[in-house]
């Protein structure tokens, strides 16, 4: 067997290469994992209900779980939390100067204000970020990204996307695609209503 990535939390390499995350093939070679045995649980214990929803959402609550201990390992790294990679990645994304008002810091994190008040006072005592007057609003700061902020959230991003490349190792590039174009129509219809 060739090298490959190294597999991801949980996760083993079979024979034929493919990694499998808590689970094995079936004697006929298929890979199973536990929402397979979860299912036919489910479906043994209640034959009155129609349990195949598990088989999409249950795998995609175990990914989200494996993806957020991999996002928390990869923030702690560069000593970051997850709220202050979400910021910065915000500021960092907006190409230079890399800065935002605090309200449109707001909406792109979805948390309210005196959270975000909070959360740019200690990203500023930290050296992140600092404020500086909107020259547009006599009454408004605009919150921007120091270097020291801009290298903290690149280095970041750059390990973030190496763990996740792992957690999608066993997928091929057309099967990264059908997957992203599937996920894409699930969640488009949650992405369009107002935030609550």
């Amino acid at each position: 067997m060739e090298d490959g990535p190294e597999p991801g939390p949980g996760a083993r390499v079979t024979q034929r290469g493919a990694q499998v995350l808590d689970g094995e093939p079936d004697p006929n070679g298929t890979l199973r994992d536990e929402v397979d045995d979860l299912v036919a649980a489910w479906r043994a214990q209640r034959p009155d209900l129609d349990v195949e929803p598990l088989q999409v959402l249950s795998r995609v609550s175990r990914l989200a779980r494996h993806l957020d201990l991999a996002r928390r390992a990869s923030f702690a790294n560069h000593g970051l939390e997850t709220w202050e990679f979400d910021v910065l990645s915000a500021l960092r994304r907006q190409g230079p100067p890399y800065q935002m008002t605090p309200g449109a810091l707001i909406r792109a994190t979805l948390v309210t204000s005196g959270t975000m008040t909070n959360r740019i006072d200690r990203l500023a005592e930290a050296g992140l970020v600092h404020r500086k007057p909107d020259p547009r609003d006599r009454r408004g700061v605009l919150v921007n990204l120091t270097g020291q902020g801009r290298v903290k959230v690149d280095d970041a991003l750059a390990d973030l996307l190496r763990r996740e490349r792992q957690l999608l190792a066993s997928l091929g590039p057309d099967e990264h695609r059908t997957l992203a174009a599937l996920l894409r129509t699930l969640l488009a219809p949650f992405d369009a209503l107002p935030p609550e």
